[in-house]
């Protein structure tokens, strides 16, 4: 991923740049929030931006939200910079580092960016049979459809597509559909002139123009709204955009890959979704199980996830119990891939002993057990909220894990969650999800 760091870090940039680098991202450096403005303005694809507590943050984000630039912002200064910390915190900053930096503490942000290192894990046969389908279309120019539920790892199958493209060395660009607001949406994959609206100060380009050449994943395109869609369906078919308040069209060329966890065809039938941008996008379908029916990929990615976390929390590596193995294969997983990799970070931490026992796994009811234990007299908003703050402490507080394994969206949870708060309940914070 790409790191923006911004400001001086009161002296510590070096040792803050050096450990984001160790822990795979790519760093690019701007000492005021102007220059970090125009860094992002040219088309960078910046993940997360690490900047100095000192800095107006308030105006930074401000800046970005007038400019619909969409991306994670963490504040950083000394620790004795309360009063700073919690300004940055209210102006809308998702995480404070302390400095000097703790590698431990920026590797766990940087994971809560990432959610991943892109490694493809497997060990079922049905598995090995989708990279083989997705090997076999990946050198071509066709538009791919990845489906699947939530967690399963469609983002991870489309960058194998891209490594194994004639675009391999070129930009693989993510756009998620979901978690940018629709009035946001169209800067995000267009671009804008300056002046096209309040707050553009500058041109800033758009990720179709920052792919071009390369692929770009419209993740989850099923909640693009209707009126986007339109001009994304002439983006693909003339390999042309326009920019917000442009005067002419601008070529590009652009492979486009996406993902949906909604059956499509449906959308189509109830007119949410345009039926001709999906004949454009279902060129070739590649649909993901979901996590329990490919049994033989669970335990290989639980290995995988507890050396991960082990290694990143600087913990000795255990073997995974017998007991647990049984246990992690009785479970459905419905959050799948994403909440495997949840339940295995807790466990690493959790663990007491020469290996991961079944008791470290702390794996939740399944919803018939649920149901048996429900007390008669709880009104439905009271059972509803045991249920989503039960399944947040499950998902060590990541909102979208929680989301899709309750099958509610992002912004439900999150608007519930503030519901919650403004009652007095107690809510678990967040871990960037």
């Amino acid at each position: 991923m790409e790191i923006l760091i911004v400001g001086t870090l009161n002296g510590q940039i070096g040792a803050a740049s050096k450990i984001a680098m160790d822990q795979g991202g790519q760093v690019l450096l701007a000492d005021s929030i102007e220059k970090a403005l125009d860094i992002l303005r040219s088309g960078k694809s910046v993940e997360l931006i690490m900047v100095d507590v000192k800095l107006d943050i308030e105006k930074f984000i401000k800046s970005l939200e007038t400019e619909r630039i969409n991306v994670l912002v963490v504040a950083c200064g000394v620790a004795n910079d309360t009063s700073l910390a919690v300004r940055a915190i209210k102006a809308g900053a998702k995480e404070y580092i302390p400095l000097p930096p703790d590698p431990e503490l920026i590797g766990a942000v940087l994971a809560a960016a990432t959610r991943d290192n892109h490694a493809l894990i497997y060990g079922d046969k049905k598995t090995e049979n989708i990279l083989k389908l997705a090997k076999q279309v990946a050198p071509s120019e066709a538009s791919v459809l990845l489906t699947g539920n939530s967690g399963t790892g469609k983002e991870i199958f489309s960058r194998f597509i891209h490594d194994n493209s004639k675009r391999a060395n070129k930009k693989f660009v993510a756009v998620n559909c979901a978690a940018i607001p629709e009035t946001l949406l169209e800067s995000e994959l267009f671009g804008y002139e300056k002046g096209a609206f309040t707050g553009a100060v500058a041109r800033r380009i758009g990720k179709f123009e920052e792919a071009s050449e390369g692929t770009l994943l419209l993740d989850e395109i099923s909640e693009m709204d209707i009126a986007i869609q339109a001009k994304l369906l002439r983006a693909i078919q003339e390999k042309e955009i326009d920019r917000i308040g442009g005067k002419s069209p601008i070529k590009v060329n652009t492979r486009i890959i996406a993902t949906s966890n909604r059956n499509l065809q449906a959308a189509v039938d109830n007119g949410t979704f345009r039926q001709d941008l999906y004949y454009r996008l279902n060129v070739i379908n590649i649909n993901i199980p979901d996590l329990k029916d490919r049994a033989g990929d669970i335990v290989v990615l639980a290995k995988h996830f507890i050396k991960k976390y082990s290694e990143l929390n600087d913990l000795p590596m255990k073997d995974l119990s017998k007991e647990a193995e049984k246990a992690l294969l009785a479970y459905s997983w419905p959050g799948n891939v994403r909440e495997l990799e949840n339940t295995m970070h807790r466990a690493v931490l959790l663990s007491v002993g020469d290996e991961i026992s079944v008791d470290a796994i702390m794996l939740p009811k399944e919803e018939t057990d649920e149901i048996e234990r429900t007390e008669v007299g709880q009104t439905v908003a009271g059972m509803e909220r045991k249920l989503i703050i039960d399944t947040l402490k499950h998902t060590l507080g990541n909102r979208t894990t929680a989301a899709n394994i309750l099958g509610i969206s992002i912004r439900t949870l999150r608007n519930k969650l503030k519901q919650y708060q403004e009652e007095g309940f107690d809510v678990p914070p967040s871990n960037l999800g």
